[in-house]
């Protein structure tokens, strides 16, 4: 037995590792965990297996602008090869890079701090925010998801109510402005005012209650929440409640920044010009699969923190080396139009999946902006009951087609496309050309119709078919070797389950 510290066990041959048999431990999870793929190489919007085969990359918003893109491995080497050290020193990097970045925002956000992931980013922005409001509480959103540091677990819904730990006195959760199938609904006359209030609300209890709010913070399109766009007008008004009580407004960025939107660099500014956070934060993408983070936030707020004499340093953020990549990427951006690629495909590809939403039942919603795009997937369109377990059983069936999506969302049942800048319209057509086909035998298979008239099936959709009805199904039919408690609908599903066992990305 071979272990890592990541408590990944490996059992089996040490000769053949491909058919080795993987058995993941808590602390380590994998996409597609009953049969996970080994990933050895990937160039633009694919990624290739051990075998050679072709996967399309619709999961991978770290690589932004396409995996192994070679004008950022051309800046890391060149400048690898050059130098790299810490930011005690002087260089033109550091600088260059900051002023880049600080030109993409509104003009009150220049002072960077750069970090090596989001977590960190996040967790200086509650610093941040915490020193210069002299106040602790945070509010943040349900299901919300802002990184793995233990300061970070405790604002997100995401990972602390699923977890032992219990919410911390000085966290407040607010609704999700989720308008599908939140509180407020597209039906409600003013959704974007209903869900601010409800943030008012906790204000105004937190208040009452001898307590004072250091910082709002929302991704500005939740991900790991399913895909959520915040209605018109949100973002303000939530602004304005919080700045009245003292506190500062975080956009976390980390997910959905970089042009993702299309129209706009940053989605925050989908809000427009009257909105303008406190404090941004940034990462993943921004280095296109190399560590490196960014807080941007105002000068005043700035010098509040150095004020206070506790100065901000990290031995690898702002190096040489990860700032060349941040500008290579910036530059590819750029120089390859991607912000307007994303809104052209973007739109191809919602307008796709609007006439499969006609066509197939299973499909409740679909939402989203630019490369980020949701599909809401339901067994009951009036009542729209989540459809968690269909949800895991096509992500399978799509990686069988040589497709890689997740799965998420408070229910697990949100397909989530966030896939590389580069996706093309051909690589929307072959997704959904493939989806279409899995909904269709799924739909059959469960007594579902869709709502028009399908095609014939040839043999192999029949094999398909039968396949997909035994898979979700057999309930009582795992094999006596296995755990019983881990199968269900053909999937694993307990505690550690399939619902779950995926890496962020």
């Amino acid at each position: 037995m071979i272990s890592a510290h990541c408590d990944l066990h490996l059992l089996g041959s040490s000769d053949s590792p491909a058919s080795a048999f993987w058995d993941y431990r808590p602390s380590c999870k994998v996409f597609f965990a009953s049969d996970p793929i080994k990933i050895v190489r990937a160039q633009r919007q694919y990624m290739f297996d051990e075998n050679g085969e072709q996967y399309l990359d619709c999961i991978n918003n770290v690589a932004h602008v396409g995996h192994c893109h070679p004008e950022v491995v051309k800046a890391a080497l060149k400048q690898m090869e050059l130098l790299n050290t810490n930011s005690r020193f002087l260089h033109d990097n550091i600088v260059e890079y900051a002023k880049r970045l600080s030109a993409t925002l509104p003009e009150k956000l220049s002072v960077c701090y750069f970090t090596n992931s989001g977590s960190e980013a996040n967790d200086l922005a509650l610093r941040l925010a915490q020193q210069f409001t002299g106040h602790q509480d945070v509010i943040t959103l349900d299901h919300a998801y802002h990184g793995h540091l233990s300061s970070l677990i405790e604002i997100s819904p995401y990972k602390f109510l699923k977890g032992k730990d219990v919410k911390k006195e000085f966290v407040h959760v607010a609704p999700t402005p989720d308008t599908y199938r939140g509180k407020y609904r597209e039906d409600h006359e003013d959704p974007a005012r209903a869900y601010a209030d409800e943030v008012k609300k906790i204000i105004e209890d937190a208040q009452s209650s001898g307590r004072m709010i250091a910082a709002f913070i929302a991704e500005s399109m939740q991900s790991c929440g399913g895909q959520i766009i915040p209605p018109a007008g949100y973002f303000q008004k939530v602004a304005e409640y919080i700045h009245g009580a003292g506190g500062v407004f975080i956009a976390d960025e980390v997910q959905v920044g970089f042009g993702r939107v299309g129209k706009h660099f940053w989605s925050f500014q989908m809000h427009g010009e009257d909105f303008a956070p406190d404090i941004v934060t940034m990462g993943k993408s921004m280095g296109n699969g190399h560590p490196v983070a960014c807080v941007v936030t105002t000068k005043e707020i700035a010098e509040a923190f150095s004020s206070s004499g506790m100065e901000y340093f990290n031995t690898y953020a702002g190096n040489p080396v990860s700032c060349a990549v941040g500008l290579a990427v910036l530059d590819v951006i750029e120089n390859e139009d991607l912000q307007e690629n994303a809104t052209r495909v973007g739109n191809f590809l919602t307008e796709l999946l609007k006439k499969q939403k006609a066509k197939h039942t299973l499909i409740g919603d679909i939402r989203g902006i630019g490369l980020f795009i949701g599909i809401d997937l339901v067994k009951d369109h009036q009542k729209r009951t989540p459809a968690t377990a269909e949800a895991q059983h096509i992500i399978y069936k799509m990686k069988e087609k040589r497709v890689l999506l997740s799965a998420d969302g408070p229910h697990r049942n949100v397909l989530k496309i966030k896939p590389p800048m580069c996706f093309t319209e051909e690589d929307a057509k072959f997704m959904v050309h493939q989806l279409d086909g899995i909904l269709t035998v799924l739909e059959e298979a469960t007594g579902t119709k869709t709502e028009s008239v399908t095609s014939e099936n040839t043999p192999c959709e029949t094999k398909m078919l039968k396949e997909a009805h035994v898979e979700l199904l057999r309930d009582s039919t795992t094999n006596s070797k296995e755990n019983p408690s881990r199968k269900r609908n053909g999937m694993y599903t307990d505690t550690h389950s399939l619902l779950s066992k995926r890496l962020k990305t």
